[in-house]
């Protein structure tokens, strides 16, 4: 006969057998949000939603292994900035820009998303935390450009900026907004 296991140690194997799928939910020392990358149907997504061209210059927020901005340069033809606090991944990044053959119109660096500049971006895309991004709003606000476009994946900007298009991949939502006169005289007040 089987014997049960106590509840106290059925709760302890689960916690152990849970404890690398928690890990990733909880961000490692120094960064705003833990690594997670984005499917690539969900990378398509956005640069289709943002109808990313060769005219343009595509900062990724939050760039991990600097996927988004690879597949713009690769796909699109567009130039593409990655800033990422984990010099990991932005090695990373370095080397999966130079397999794919797109080192020339790729960049990546490490740095702050609160205190760096992405003003000469057209495209901003964003996979991060909803208090990041409500943290990065009046950023985007005042240094982007009037026509910008900004895409994130599953987190909104609150309700003070609405999407002006959402789309849905795999139940979960890809949002669009684009930069006007009247979001940057928000950022000002």
């Amino acid at each position: 006969m089987r014997q049960a296991l106590h509840p106290a140690w059925r709760f302890l194997l689960l916690l152990t057998l849970a404890a690398p799928a928690w890990a990733q939910l909880v961000p490692p020392q120094g960064l705003d949000v833990p690594y997670e990358p984005s499917p690539q149907a969900v990378v398509q997504t956005m640069l289709k939603l943002a109808e990313v061209t060769g005219d343009d210059v595509l900062y990724d927020l939050g760039s991990g292994d600097g996927r988004i901005v690879i597949s713009a340069a690769k796909a699109n033809g567009a130039r593409g900035v990655g800033i990422d606090l984990d010099p990991r991944r932005i090695d990373e990044a370095n080397a999966n820009a130079k397999a794919a053959g797109v080192e020339g119109k790729v960049q990546f660096r490490v740095g702050d998303l609160y205190t760096s500049d992405f003003s000469e971006a057209s495209v901003v895309t964003l996979f991060l935390w909803p208090q990041v991004n409500r943290k990065l709003r009046p950023i985007l606000w005042r240094q982007l450009k009037p026509g910008t476009r900004v895409v994130s994946y599953i987190w909104d900007m609150g309700e003070e900026w609405p999407p002006q298009k959402t789309v849905r991949i795999g139940g979960k939502p890809v949002y669009l907004w684009t930069i006007t006169e009247a979001v940057k005289a928000r950022a000002v007040r």
